[in-house]
């Protein structure tokens, strides 16, 4: 290991640059200084022991490392000369994919969509289309050209340059994000805008298209993209409904169970939640929350056991019985007190989760729930649901069921593990 060094003048330029053309034209790597700024100096690595030691493999890496760093600066300068908005019209010449049309294209759908998501998450309008107007501007820019992976910061710092807004050019970098479960993800309003804009454009773009992901194989990283959904939405508390068909609202789900999984949750409960049609990340990640706080606490879990053998006799009947057993409860034909009180309780919650659930109010729902514990309990304790009576068992198991159906409004509780 050997250290070499440039100007220092070269630190007044932008940092990521510097870092980009050492790391990627030498492979050396860059040094910061104890006040965490960009040092002039670089480590490299030679697989030989130099009879001057190492002094001349030292002096070509600096040769060439100043070169570089010029050609960069000439880029960036050459750049800048150049509003990022007059290069709009180069994108129409870069095919994003052939079915999905050019950048160009592109651009202008995320800039629609961008417009209508901003009133959503308390974003400018104006403010989001301008920024994804200018989103992938720097794609037709000469440092991109050279450094591909500085695309959207090169753009921001053109923007600011250039006079653009700060949360405008911000949106401009930060749209791309996160690129990993590590990576930041954006929390301006605009920011959040432009990158869902962008990534939902992809995502129905290739779903629509039938190019989706199988197994190991994800070559437009769409899981990726589904993810930093999941994320942007979750971690800035945004109530945002993807209103996208069946198919990738599924992709969706399945990536949320993913990343809730990677963070301790429980799957059960997210498939105890989700339905086919929930579209609201945020509410199905707060809804498991609250699911969990409910079957972790005594009411709950108790009331759970309940349910499994309401469940497990109703099941078991209605295959003997060749039926079902989900008609009304005949209130008339309850004989013993713990079954009329059930039935009245089960009634009185079947109300009021049916309006909690329909004012989206899932603590409310499953308080209503926790109401049930005494008197199901009750039943089981006093009363024989398989009674010689066939009208009297007949009404006991429609009661049984219309417990389940009832529980069955705020989540599946038989794919609650045990």
């Amino acid at each position: 290991a050997m250290m070499g060094a440039f100007g220092p003048a070269y630190r007044e330029r932008t940092e990521e640059v510097i870092i980009a053309t050492i790391r990627a034209n030498q492979k050396c790597f860059c040094l910061r200084g104890p006040d965490g700024k960009l040092a002039n100096k670089f480590i490299l690595v030679a697989n030989t022991l130099a009879a001057d030691d190492g002094k001349t493999i030292v002096a070509g890496n600096e040769r060439v490392i100043r070169a570089r760093l010029s050609d960069a600066q000439f880029f960036y300068e050459t750049d800048l000369r150049t509003p990022l908005a007059d290069g709009l019209p180069k994108l129409a010449d870069m095919v994003f994919h052939q079915k999905l049309g050019t950048q160009a294209e592109r651009v202008e759908r995320i800039v629609d969509l961008a417009g209508r998501i901003a009133p959503q998450v308390g974003a400018d309008a104006n403010d989001a289309r301008r920024a994804a107007r200018l989103a992938k501007a720097d794609l037709v820019t000469g440092m991109v050209g050279e450094f591909p992976e500085l695309q959207g910061l090169m753009g921001r710092y053109y923007a600011l340059a250039q006079g653009e807004k700060p949360e405008v050019a911000n949106a401009i970098e930060m749209h791309y994000k996160p690129l990993g479960p590590s990576d930041a993800v954006p929390s301006e309003p605009v920011a959040i805008a432009v990158a869902l804009a962008d990534k939902l454009d992809m995502l129905t773009g290739f779903w629509a298209i039938d190019e989706k992901p199988t197994g190991s194989r994800d070559p437009f990283a769409l899981r990726r993209a589904a993810l930093g959904v999941i994320r942007i939405i979750v971690e800035n508390a945004i109530s945002y409904a993807l209103p996208y068909d069946l198919s990738l609202l599924a992709f969706f789900h399945d990536r949320l169970k993913v990343s809730l999984r990677d963070q301790g949750a429980r799957h059960d409960l997210v498939d105890a939640v989700i339905k086919p049609d929930s579209a609201d990340v945020l509410r199905i990640v707060q809804k498991v929350e609250a699911l969990k706080g409910f079957i972790e606490s005594e009411d709950g879990a108790n009331l759970l056991t309940g349910y499994r053998r309401a469940v497990n006799i109703v099941v078991a009947e209605e295959k003997k019985d060749g039926r079902s057993f989900n008609g009304a409860v005949d209130l008339a034909a309850l004989r013993m007190a713990e079954e009329i009180a059930l039935a009245e309780a089960v009634e009185v919650a079947h109300v009021a989760v049916t309006a909690a659930v329909g004012q989206d109010d899932f603590a409310a729902a499953l308080a209503a729930l926790a109401d049930l514990r005494a008197p199901v309990d009750a039943f089981f304790d006093k009363v024989l649901v398989n009674d010689p009576d066939a009208k009297v068992r007949a009404n006991r198991l429609h009661l049984l069921a219309h417990l389940r159906d009832t529980m069955h409004l705020v989540a599946d509780f038989s794919k609650v593990s045990g």
